[in-house]
């Protein structure tokens, strides 16, 4: 993934307009979208910065570790959803019976 994509892909899954993730960064909205739209590539720094500001980190994996480390951000995706989800039992759980 190279870096356009990548930043835009934390912005906005962290919810944040150019402008917003340019504030936190310490940087400026046209920087932000100069690297967004490929016209600039960024130091691995500032991409570091960028990403930081967006909640989300720059690691470096081996292509076989690739497929997992995506998997294990899908499951953490789906865990803090359920976490999110309200939860309320009542009495035990209820089954069919099965013939034995």
């Amino acid at each position: 993934m190279d870096a356009a994509a990548l930043l835009v892909r934390a912005r906005t899954r962290a919810g944040l307009s150019q402008r917003a993730l340019a504030e936190a960064a310490r940087t400026s909205q046209s920087a932000v979208a100069a690297i967004e739209s490929g016209r600039k590539q960024p130091t691995v720094a500032t991409l570091e910065r960028l990403l930081q500001a967006a909640g989300t980190e720059l690691v470096a994996a081996a292509p076989e570790h690739a497929a997992m480390l995506r998997r294990s951000r899908r499951l953490l995706d789906v865990l803090q959803l359920a976490e999110a989800l309200p939860f309320r039992r009542e009495g035990g759980l209820r089954f069919p019976r099965v013939p034995a």
